[in-house]
């Protein structure tokens, strides 16, 4: 048991009670502990496999790989429309752990098989900018080169946020916004 997730579990004011029932099953799942993005995350053998995250309406247990693994409990969740890789189990009191607990240790299982066998999810698909997004980039080849310098993930995440608008102003307003952002090599949540 790592102090760490001690003293994250203490200060907890929504959840501690299911935490303090689902860390057992997670340490005898082999697992090791500690604090990661203020969080207690698991791993094994230096790979992170899941992570406990606090939410207002119930407590998740974000498994990184999730997306390679079977459900055959149907129990896993994406986290949102555009989440590739991670999916979570939600628990809302310590009866759901507990009937659950031979599930969570089932997939933890198959998680750490997914890691040893080294398996990852293919590429992510071609990302398609909104098209004022484009234009905007083909106009502008210091925004372009600026854009095109940030992670692949960043620039899915402004493209996102930009396509989101319903209204091309609007649209062509976040790109205003944020262009002094990008040219300076910043994703979207960097400031």
């Amino acid at each position: 048991m790592n102090a760490k997730v001690d003293a994250y579990i203490a200060r907890s004011e929504i959840w501690p009670e299911e935490m303090t029932q689902l860390r057992p099953i997670l340490l005898g799942a082999g697992l090791t502990e500690e604090i990661k993005w203020g969080k207690p995350c698991y791993s094994h053998d230096g790979a992170n496999i899941v992570i406990v995250q606090e939410m207002k309406d119930f407590l998740a247990l974000m498994f990184f790989k999730g997306a390679l693994l079977s459900d055959p409990a149907g129990v896993l969740e994406e986290q949102g429309a555009n989440t590739r890789h991670a999916r979570r189990i939600r628990f809302t009191s310590v009866d759901d752990v507990a009937r659950l607990a031979d599930t969570v240790k089932a997939y933890i299982e198959e998680a750490i098989d997914v890691e040893e066998a080294g398996l990852e999810l293919g590429p992510p698909p071609e990302l398609i900018l909104v098209e004022e997004l484009q234009a905007r980039l083909d106009q502008d080849p210091k925004l372009k080169a600026a854009f095109e310098s940030l992670t692949p993930g960043r620039q899915r995440e402004y493209n996102l946020f930009i396509s989101g608008a319903k209204q091309a102003k609007t649209r062509e307003s976040r790109i205003d916004k944020y262009t002094e952002v990008i040219l300076s090599g910043k994703g979207l949540r960097d400031q």
